[in-house]
């Protein structure tokens, strides 16, 4: 679910304001106003309202900035969730990444080229406008800050805008865009720990600029927590397209005789207090299907004794199944497209290898990124048939997938 307030849609994509965003626009307006007291002759009336309608106009201009990345992800086919405007600016959900370094270029560019093409304008209507009056002061501060917005988010470094570009420029010289991600995480983080320590001796040293250290460290906290993020979204992602169905699956499944009747298959096997989630019937060396106890049910009772599981088996031809080459990504979303707990690994010889549910996913993606998952967790999610929160496998590896089916340099 989209957190904040909805506000409305411009081309189609949700316009969102998190409740944080109050605070920074509270905080805008007292500084803007504070300024213009200090520097212009006008009366406080005027000065406060200025400094309100400046600190509207910034995040108007955040909108147009996001809105600008936005459009050029549209035009690439690729669906923007929302826009929403935060503590620290603004933010497109996007429902996956550009396929190409040069679209990626694209993407992250359009957002500082709007707000550089806002800066030539407003800078032009300034000076058009009578100087000294309160709508060309304003107009000529928000062209600086449209400037300055431009700037910062060509530093190359993500979260920034300049991050995304630095991925892409490295995406294109190696081929390989994870490269780039990493690449850009370690810029990101080197200028998240540079802003935090910058920030903080302002703070220590000079009083007059407390708040704007303050901000500043705050600023290096946002991106250093998120360019973290982005190299724990790399790995996972990155995992997903190493991992085999092979190296997933268990063999929590039993082999049983295709020639049982069904009453020896229920009374030997479905009493079990610990009996395996899945049955395969084999006959002559070969397996002949998969049995779920499920069927035994359309199946009169009466018929038990003479029907063998041959009548109520499905083959394995009809049964989901994966290769054993098959990525993990690729497993995921088969099981999430036909709504199934658990799918059956397939040998090149067309036997059974094995079975991958939801806990064995769990388990292989913590032992690829080696960290510990309990094996109480996983037993819950095999029993549960879900993924634990905060893990959104299934969307991670959706948009992996989407992402990466056309990729090229």
């Amino acid at each position: 679910m989209q957190a904040g307030w909805r506000i409305g849609s411009v081309f189609g994509i949700p316009l969102f304001i998190d409740p944080n965003w109050l605070y920074v626009l509270a905080f805008f307006s007292i500084l803007n106003s504070e300024n213009y007291l200090k520097q212009q002759s006008w009366n406080p009336a005027f000065a406060w309202a200025a400094g309100f309608m400046l600190a509207l106009l910034l995040f108007t201009s955040v909108l147009l900035h996001e809105l600008g990345h936005s459009l050029v992800a549209q035009s690439q086919g690729i669906k923007v969730n929302s826009i929403t405007l935060f503590l620290f600016g603004g933010i497109a959900s996007i429902d996956q990444e550009s396929k190409t370094p040069g679209k990626a270029f694209q993407v992250a560019v359009a957002g500082p080229a709007v707000s550089l093409s806002l800066y030539l304008l407003l800078r032009a209507i300034a000076h058009i406008l009578p100087t000294q009056s309160v709508v060309a002061v304003v107009t000529a501060d928000l062209s600086r800050i449209n400037l300055v917005l431009a700037l910062f988010n060509l530093i190359p470094g993500l979260p920034l805008d300049g991050g995304q570009i630095f991925k892409a420029a490295v995406w294109k010289a190696t081929g390989n865009r994870f490269q780039g991600v990493r690449w850009a995480v370690r810029s990101g983080q080197t200028l998240g720990w540079f802003a935090i320590i910058l920030g903080m001796f302002v703070v220590f040293l000079d009083s007059d600029y407390f708040i704007s250290g303050l901000w500043v460290a705050f600023l290096g906290w946002f991106i250093l927590r998120n360019a973290s993020a982005y190299d724990r979204m790399t790995d996972l992602q990155e995992a997903l397209m190493q991992i085999k169905a092979a190296d997933a699956m268990t063999r929590e499944f039993r082999v049983v005789d295709a020639n049982l009747t069904l009453r020896q298959f229920a009374d030997d096997y479905l009493l079990e207090v610990a009996r395996p989630p899945t049955y395969f019937a084999a006959s002559e060396g070969r397996y002949r299907g998969m049995v779920a106890a499920d069927d035994l049910r359309q199946v009169e009772r009466s018929q038990w004794e003479n029907q063998a599981l041959q009548a109520v088996l499905h083959p394995l031809t009809a049964i989901p199944a994966v290769q054993e080459f098959t990525t993990l990504i690729e497993v995921i979303n088969q099981m999430e497209t036909q709504q199934i707990n658990r799918i059956t690994v397939l040998s090149p010889a067309g036997t059974v290898a094995g079975v991958i549910d939801r806990g064995d996913i769990v388990r292989a993606v913590g032992n690829k990124l080696n960290i510990q998952v309990s094996e109480a967790a996983i037993k819950r999610i095999k029993e549960e048939g879900s993924y634990p929160p905060g893990l959104p496998l299934p969307a991670i590896a959706r948009t992996t997938a989407e992402s990466f089916s056309l990729e090229a340099n």
